[in-house]
């Protein structure tokens, strides 16, 4: 098993990573009857996508001799009714200023991240729009 989820009443669950007992609590959002005051389980679909972009990404900048500590990615999550579910993330890839990479370089990290597992396993009619910021 990966995991183990407990509802705890309330539109709140508490999921354990069986291998490290670290724990995540969710919560409905406020838009579905929820209070908002954690992650839903749709923020985790969208924020899973930009973590495993990160991850990829930095096996392939760490066998590159490249650092990418303190990369900010800005997720947004966008929701279509009828049926509710995920219409849409975009993802923000914000390097920083310190990083000079040449183009393929870029285009090689770049390629890692749309190729991580999680952007192979999100169902097409999902929109993806992911910008790629270097500050240079």
């Amino acid at each position: 098993m990966t995991s183990q989820i407990i509802y705890k009443g309330a539109l709140r669950t508490e999921a354990t990573h069986l291998q490290s007992g670290t724990e995540i609590e969710t919560d409905a959002p406020v838009d579905n009857q929820g209070k908002g005051e954690r992650f839903s389980p749709t923020d985790l679909l969208a924020t899973s996508l930009g973590s495993c972009m990160m991850t990829i990404m930095g096996i392939k900048a760490r066998d590159m001799d490249v650092d990418l500590e303190n990369t900010q990615i800005d997720i947004t999550k966008i929701m279509k009714a009828d049926p509710r579910r995920v219409s849409g993330i975009s993802v923000a890839f914000h390097f920083p200023d310190h990083l000079e990479l040449d183009t393929k370089q870029k285009a090689i990290l770049e390629n890692a991240a749309r190729t991580c597992p999680v952007a192979k396993s999100i169902h097409p009619d999902i929109a993806l729009d992911i910008q790629f910021n270097w500050n240079q």
